[in-house]
């Protein structure tokens, strides 16, 4: 984002507007974290801000700050419709392509408001008028911070804020362990901590706040677990009939696909998952080092995301979105192992 732009948006922001921020659908702590801290940020600034999120998250992030207020697209579809309408600037934050919104994305397209993308995936679209995208980052909570402070507002981020924003970079960080982190990250996650977000409590929220249902879950998970060592690959799938077994509820897969990139000498790991609702195989993808997971789900699985961490999805049954996967890897096998 070049300074012109900046100082663009401040001038936008001059006088109170009918804003709407937007994440990605089945919205994770990032998202979340950087939607809210942003909300908060503009009411302070007396903008009658709103964050509309395309569908339900999990509930581990239900405690965050004033996440009671968000509105849920799917199940509010008429108040949404209005907001988005009537808005006059729509901020999408952690997705750079429209959609990556499900069925927001034709009335996203459609609104006549300045569009402002906060992002930190690869290959943005070319929808907003103003683009902040920086795929070097290591969370899109670490960009909205950046941009708080871009434009001379850094004293507004209060323990609400830290709180939302702390989360985010924590979350998309895997707690500061994945390569996306930065000592500039460490620095912005301490200042946050100076502004009143307490990491303990913030850690225990997200990942020590397990159900039995979920534990048994990931059991299943782990029995599942495969590993090709010629390709320095491990995968894991879940059936629908193994979710209903554990009663299964939105988010309780989350990181599931770490424990099997945890392995010794494996750097690529998969984890697929039946969702016959939407009739998709979802697909969640993980790496070392300097194999683009990226890349990998865009030429066959319609996803993308990051070098190390990507997603996509496949519209075969679980077995042979599997025997497709497995049928790919060898024409990979030289980056594998080479890396």
């Amino acid at each position: 984002m070049t300074q012109e732009d900046i100082r663009d948006i401040k001038t936008l922001l001059n006088a109170p507007k009918k804003i709407v921020i937007v994440p990605h659908k089945n919205p994770d702590g990032d998202a979340l974290g950087a939607t809210l801290a942003l909300e908060h940020f503009l009411k302070k600034q007396h903008h009658d801000a709103v964050v509309i999120s395309p569908n339900d998250y999990p509930d581990f992030l239900k405690w965050l700050p004033n996440e009671s207020n968000i509105l849920k697209y799917d199940s509010q579809l008429d108040t949404c419709n209005t907001l988005i309408n009537e808005a006059q600037i729509i901020f999408t934050l952690d997705f750079n392509a429209l959609n990556r919104a499900g069925d927001m994305a034709s009335a996203l397209e459609s609104s006549s408001a300045v569009k402002i993308m906060i992002d930190h995936h690869q290959q943005p679209d070319d929808y907003a008028q103003y683009v902040y995208s920086d795929v070097n980052m290591s969370s899109t909570c670490e960009m909205v911070y950046h941009f708080i402070t871009s434009l001379d507002d850094k004293n507004l981020i209060d323990e609400k804020i830290a709180t939302c924003l702390y989360t985010g970079i924590m979350t998309d960080t895997g707690s500061f362990r994945f390569p996306s982190t930065t000592s500039d990250t460490l620095r912005v996650a301490a200042f946050l901590m100076d502004c009143g977000a307490n990491h303990a409590e913030i850690h225990n929220q997200i990942f020590d706040t397990n159900s039995y249902d979920r534990m048994q879950l990931l059991g299943q998970a782990l029995s599942n677990l495969k590993v090709i060592p010629e390709s320095r690959t491990a995968y894991i799938s879940l059936s629908q009939e193994e979710l209903q077994e554990h009663n299964f509820k939105k988010g309780d897969t989350e990181g599931f696909v770490n424990y099997a990139l945890s392995l010794n000498d494996v750097v690529f790991a998969a984890i697929f998952i039946e969702d016959r609702q939407q009739e998709i195989i979802k697909i969640s993808l993980r790496s070392k080092g300097s194999f683009s997971v990226n890349e990998f789900a865009r030429a066959h699985f319609d996803g993308g995301g990051h070098i190390n961490a990507a997603g996509g999805k496949s519209e075969t049954n679980l077995k042979s979105t599997i025997d497709k996967f497995i049928s790919i890897l060898p024409s990979y096998n030289k980056a594998l192992n080479n890396d």
